[in-house]
């Protein structure tokens, strides 16, 4: 008969790896070195148009300080469009990182969904596996106990006959030892009836011959 004990197994969820983010994190590092670069380019812009302000106004030269006014208003409209330009992309690229962790995210959910899946079916085969098991053991448990239960039962039946067996033999062992003393009383009262006899027998031979005797002398 096959064994039915159940193999033990350790079952653990697998874990998911962490996704890499190196790419990211290069390309973070190469924009915030051009972003510092273009930021201090518009810096260095709008301090050169501050310095020509200040020198055309201690020059004190009107076309001079037209000229100058027109340049640092070129200067700060550079710097401007500087800091303008960097915003918007500093803006298109915390949306792209965004649109890349989302679509990191949603691929690692989607992996540890399937993941997931595949445990959650393991686990179903292994408690189906269990509860089958299980099963047979019950089985064989109940067919043990209705064998033990008979063989209970078959036990104090022939304990039963054999008390029986044992009172009988006792009653007839009894019952012999009643014969046997019967038996010895009948052959003594034989014995005894036999001398009894044995003496009236002799009584009644001298009788007759006293008899004879007697009738001898009559004659």
């Amino acid at each position: 008969m096959p064994s039915l004990q159940p193999q033990q197994s350790q079952v653990s969820a697998p874990a998911a790896p962490a996704p890499t983010s190196t790419a990211p994190t290069a390309r973070s590092a190469s924009r915030r070195r051009q972003r510092s670069t273009r930021l201090t380019v518009a810096v260095a812009l709008l301090a050169v148009a501050t310095l020509l302000v200040g020198w055309a106004l201690v020059a004190g030269i009107g076309w001079l300080t037209s000229l100058v006014a027109v340049a640092a208003l070129v200067l700060g409209a550079a710097a401007t469009r500087i800091t303008h330009t960097e915003v918007m992309q500093a803006r298109r690229d915390a949306a792209r990182d965004r649109a890349e962790q989302a679509s990191a995210y949603a691929a690692l959910t989607a992996e540890r969904t399937a993941e997931n899946a595949v445990f959650a079916a393991d686990m179903r085969r292994k408690i189906a596996d269990r509860e089958e098991v299980i099963d047979g053991l019950e089985v064989a448990l109940s067919k043990a106990q209705r064998l033990a239960a008979d063989q209970t039962r078959k036990l104090n039946a022939e304990a039963r006959r054999a008390d029986v067996a044992e009172r009988e033999v006792s009653e007839s062992a009894r019952l012999l030892d009643a014969s046997e003393d019967r038996a010895a009383e009948a052959i003594v009262l034989v014995a005894e009836l036999e001398a009894e006899l044995d003496v009236m027998r002799a009584e009644l031979v001298s009788w007759k011959a006293a008899a004879a005797a007697k009738r001898a002398e009559s004659a």
